[in-house]
């Protein structure tokens, strides 16, 4: 049993031995250019931090909600500089395809009411990427920093109307792995928008009664999750 027990532990010292060994680098070469590009498509969810107010003007008390997320399709393009050995300098313009559903409820009467907001996002996103040091042809990295967005689908006369411009802050987490001719990044970044989307000023509405849709809420901030997929 001892004997049985040594060979064990040589067993599994010798496959964590092996598991490290150095294997063949792809592109061994590939993060000291000056400057790259590449490009990322994934899905993304949005969402919206909404603050109630409670009684709109006519008495009514309506609560807003969004109740679940539809994925959004993501593409863009990405400029990438070279820092030093773990830092590199990213622009990440980028468009995000999607919509939200929101669900209004009166408190008295049980009445519900469903709308959809469609948001097509152009944000030009600004981050610092600190990579790990590189394990053969894997190499992990965290990313943050600022962004701008311009919002391209905004139509006028809905129930409710967001602003077309948005700034915030974002953090992510991604793993290069390096193939033989490009890189694939899988990268997962969480968005927090830092202003109040929500229009207050609804002259485009023709009827009033919509207005309390608009009434209902007193803020409304960004949230965004963004699953891409880069090739560099």
């Amino acid at each position: 049993m001892r004997r049985l027990l040594i060979l064990c532990f040589l067993s599994l010292g010798l496959v964590n031995v092996m598991a490290q060994k150095e294997k063949v680098k792809n592109q061994p070469y590939a993060d000291n250019k000056l400057f790259h590009l590449g490009f990322h498509v994934g899905l993304h969810a949005q969402d919206l931090i909404l603050t109630n107010t409670g009684v709109t003007n006519n008495g009514e008390v309506w609560f807003a909600e969004i109740p679940n997320y539809s994925p959004g399709f993501s593409v863009g393009v990405i400029g990438d500089m070279f820092l030093n050995s773990y830092l590199n300098l990213r622009f990440t313009p980028t468009v995000h395809f999607g919509d939200k559903k929101f669900v209004f409820r009166e408190h008295n009467t049980g009445e519900e009411f469903t709308t959809t907001v469609r948001s097509n996002y152009l944000t030009f996103p600004l981050d610092l990427k600190y990579s790990a040091f590189r394990l053969n042809n894997y190499r992990p990295y965290m990313i943050g920093g600022v962004y701008g967005g311009l919002d391209l689908g905004r139509k006028k006369g809905n129930p409710l109307l967001l602003k077309g411009a948005d700034v915030g802050l974002e953090v992510g987490l991604g793993c290069d792995i390096y193939l033989p001719f490009f890189k694939l990044c899988p990268e997962i970044k969480f968005c927090f928008g830092l202003v109040n989307l929500l229009e207050k000023n609804r002259g485009d509405l023709t009827d009033p009664d919509m207005l309390k849709y608009t009434d209902a809420l007193s803020k409304a901030t960004s949230r965004m999750v963004v699953l891409t997929f880069n090739f560099e």
